[in-house]
């Protein structure tokens, strides 16, 4: 790992407010290893969940003398009032700045003992994990019916910074043609499509060249259309309508991926975004199994993940409802039996058994690097507890991390996933080729601002990870129910 991922330890009078915040999460952490309640300091740094906010957010800024609003909302002003609908709003409504505004606190409306469960409606999360649309988040962070607390000058200042990068991000989008947002992106996929007969007819082949030329075109395009693809749909980052965004959605999540997209939806977009390395929330240890050593878990382990994802995926449908469930049965079972179907009669295999054996070589071909990446970006960066988590430019800087451009990886992960998921994560809607165009202004920005902006190869991540293997995959807090797509 880059020596720049190892802060320093400063004087307390050359600390940024993101380090002070760093150091206070990691005493209250080892407060908690070793039984002990918060400190009198952590307790009064709790930060109290904001209100539900509208589709898109706008920035709460320090007024201007004679300014008002106006200068603010030049650019922000995303969603607010009347709100008009995805398929006719502007391209840069489909922008999450991820900051909350300041309101009336929140409710409980859920019926005591009833859970409404995860559902695909696409709510937007703002920046400290709240939900538009009507979704509720776990109840132990909601706020009382009647406790209002002011944000500190601190957090104005933060909101501020997230209010300026994304009032720049805004621009880019603004003059970006529908081509830039989406058409690049949706083009890749289709042409995974397009090159798919060709892996099927390659496998009829007896010589080896060919066939393994095959598996190689099948093992590329199905992680270019569950991971990319599945991923900018869970995000409805495909298309401005959010209608064709739900159907995206499940074909990729549930025909493709074999997976539950309401559940899948609710565990990447609502916890994993609206809380990123926030402890048992969305620490990210997705893939986590410290029964495992760290070569079995790192170099064998990735390759049953095409078995465990649909068995994952029916353990989770008793948490939605029944038409739901029904529906997801129905599109996994199109999804592999269509995949089994074209290996024997276009491929031309002749038993079941050496069928399922291609189905799942070329469905475990880039689960390595899939597994590496989702553990790479977070694991190993700063964690912070629920009430101690700082706001969301400082979350992202500081928790997300940025590997180096792959032609494989960007083709079949995609730009967000690889080498762009600190711009991922500050404006998620945003499409894999629009994450690529803004990383300039987003990097620089950071490092005006003296923001940590994390980088690093992928070899130096795997040394690291095999080196400090008990320290991050074991003995790290646990987290549970995250599989699926990161």
């Amino acid at each position: 790992m880059s020596s720049s991922l190892i802060p320093s330890t400063p004087s307390p009078r050359e600390m940024e407010p993101w380090q002070e915040m760093l150091m206070e999460n990691q005493d209250l952490y080892q407060e908690r290893q070793k039984g002990k309640p918060p400190s009198e300091a952590g307790a009064a740094r709790t930060e109290p969940l904001q209100k539900d906010s509208p589709l898109n957010h706008g920035v709460e800024q320090p007024e201007p003398p004679g300014e008002g609003r106006n200068a603010q909302e030049k650019g922000e002003k995303l969603g607010q009032g009347d709100t008009p609908s995805q398929e006719t709003a502007d391209p840069t409504q489909q922008l999450q700045t991820g900051i909350s505004r300041a309101g009336p606190p929140e409710q409980e409306v859920t019926p005591k003992g009833q859970d409404p469960g995860p559902t695909l409606n696409h709510p937007v999360l703002d920046g400290d994990g709240n939900t538009s649309g009507g979704e509720e988040m776990p109840r132990v962070f909601q706020r009382g019916a009647k406790e209002e607390v002011e944000p500190p000058e601190e957090g104005r200042r933060e909101e501020a910074l997230m209010g300026e990068l994304s009032e720049m991000v805004q621009q880019v989008v603004k003059r970006s043609s529908w081509w830039e947002r989406h058409g690049i992106d949706d083009c890749i996929i289709a042409l995974n499509f397009l090159i798919l007969p060709a892996g099927f007819l390659c496998l009829r082949s007896d010589n080896a060249l060919p066939f393994l030329l095959g598996i190689f075109i099948l093992g590329v395009v199905h992680h270019s259309v569950t991971v990319k693809g599945s991923h900018l749909a869970s995000h409805n980052a495909l298309t401005e309508s959010k209608s064709w965004g739900k159907v995206w959605a499940i074909f990729f999540l549930e025909i493709c991926s074999a997976f539950t997209a309401e559940q899948a939806y609710y565990n990447h977009v609502k916890l994993h975004h609206g809380y990123t390395n926030v402890i048992k929330l969305g620490d990210s240890s997705t893939w986590k199994l410290p029964f495992l050593n760290r070569y079995v878990y790192m170099f064998i382990a990735p390759i049953a993940i095409p078995i465990l994802t649909p068995l994952v995926a029916l353990g989770l449908l008793k948490d939605v409802e029944l038409k739901t469930a029904l529906r997801t049965l129905c599109c996994m079972f199109l999804g592999l039996y269509s995949h089994y179907w074209l290996l024997v009669n276009v491929s031309g295999f002749q038993s079941v058994w050496s069928a399922l054996i291609c189905m799942l070589i070329t469905r475990s071909l880039l689960a390595h690097p899939y597994i590496h990446v989702n553990i790479f970006q977070h694991i190993g960066l700063p964690m912070f507890s629920a009430d101690k988590k700082p706001k969301r430019i400082h979350l992202m800087s500081l928790g997300v991390l940025n590997l180096p451009r792959n032609a494989l990886l960007d083709w079949s992960f995609g730009h967000s996933i690889i080498n762009c998921h600190v711009e991922h994560h500050l404006f998620p809607n945003l499409s894999d080729n629009m994450c690529l165009k803004i990383k300039p202004i987003v990097s620089q920005y950071l490092k005006k601002k003296k923001l940590p902006y994390n980088e690093d190869s992928y070899m130096s991540r795997l040394r690291l990870f095999l080196h400090r293997y008990e320290e991050l995959m074991v003995n790290a807090p646990p987290i549970t129910e995250l599989v699926g797509i990161q």
